[in-house]
């Protein structure tokens, strides 16, 4: 159900769709699951037919409507599911950095080659209406391998995000031709694999303690509004420049709120590092989020808690005033379920330095 919300309703016969992410974050495991459901062919680049059936063993797979291929060769897997397009919906390319065609000279992985099959899976796709996944790794800097043209061709394009040491796995789509775009799939990594987060936000906030620096944000991912914790931390700097840091939320954007802080309530933070850290790995950019850093900023400056049954929504502008934001509704009746009983918003407050007043 997270797959199919987050393409907008479903795989679409015909489609051409990528999907990337680190190394070792889940990809395998989640189209292994995927064509397990559905019935198709399995193409392997990186391991053995044995291999891939040991994983599938390992996650509970136990049907025959899997055909698991070992090939690189582009021509060859693709008279392979012309033979069995009868047994065939879906057809997994895992991955599309691996793939080579006897037309090109140059090695697997390789600009022209990845254009090259990729292209071939295309045709195939449209022509027989298989819905094809294509396996593809992402590089240091965060952007798909290969060459820029491979998210042109494709249909949709979806990320699978998280931090290999925790739990907690998001499948984002960036380009998606035939539903919305910036939809959110959230999975918790388990030992069966991928297990669909009924309650994303209760994960989210775990077992939060009331305690300063601890604000909790109501964050909009596509459609769906979600509870986060963000935790700030304040500390006497000895560096001649104090250092901002932030993790899952925008380096710059935490300099401008920290200097809004600075201008408007008089707080001396230029003598004091600053941590922001949004929880359980998750990343937060839209500006929805900027009052729950500034109060988790303040809170942690003054070393006094905000009420653990508060949630915080609204974007601030240089002013110092609250602005704002989509889906305002949405958000505070997701706060208001899951027991929040007040919310911190632009209907409260009107700007930074009243709000400071009321809660400090």
């Amino acid at each position: 159900q997270e797959v199919d919300q987050v393409l907008g309703g479903g795989l679409v016969p015909g489609s051409l769709i990528l999907l990337a992410g680190d190394p070792g974050i889940g990809k395998s495991t989640l189209t292994l699951q995927v064509v397990s459901n559905i019935g198709g062919l399995y193409v392997s680049g990186e391991e053995s037919a044995e291999q891939v059936k040991l994983r599938a063993e390992r996650l509970g797979i136990k049907n025959n409507k899997i055909l698991i291929l070992p090939e690189t060769n582009a021509e060859t897997i693709i008279g392979e599911a012309l033979a069995n397009k009868e047994d065939i919906k879906l057809i997994v390319i895992d991955s599309i950095q691996t793939l080579w065609s006897e037309e090109l000279s140059g090695a697997p992985g390789s600009i022209g080659q990845v254009r090259e099959c990729t292209l071939k899976l295309l045709e195939i796709a449209k022509k027989e209406h298989f819905s094809i996944i294509l396996v593809g790794h992402v590089t240091k800097e965060g952007t798909i391998a290969g060459p820029k043209t491979l998210e042109h061709i494709v249909d949709t394009v979806l990320y699978l995000e998280g931090d290999r040491f925790q739990s907690l796995r998001l499948l984002r789509t960036s380009k998606n031709r035939f539903g919305p775009v910036d939809e959110v799939g959230v999975f918790s990594m388990e030992e069966k694999g991928m297990k669909e987060v009924e309650n994303p936000s209760e994960l989210f906030l775990g077992n939060r303690e009331k305690s300063s620096g601890s604000v909790v944000i109501v964050t909009l991912e596509g459609t769906r509004p979600l509870l986060v914790e963000v935790q700030a931390l304040t500390i006497a700097s000895n560096m001649p420049l104090p250092r901002r840091v932030g993790n899952g939320i925008n380096n710059n954007r935490l300099q401008m709120l920290v200097a809004i802080i600075q201008k408007h309530l008089r707080l001396p933070l230029g003598n004091f590092d600053i941590f922001v850290n949004v929880a359980s790995g998750l990343k937060v950019y839209e500006p929805a989020a900027d009052l729950g850093i500034c109060l988790a900023v303040i809170s942690s400056f003054k070393n006094k808690p905000i009420l653990t049954k508060i949630a915080v929504i609204g974007e601030v502008g240089l002013l110092g005033e609250i602005r704002m934001v989509i889906g305002l509704e949405r958000r505070i009746k997701e706060a208001k379920k899951l027991g929040f009983s007040n919310i911190i918003s632009p209907k409260s407050f009107s700007n930074i330095v009243s709000l400071s007043k009321d809660c400090f």
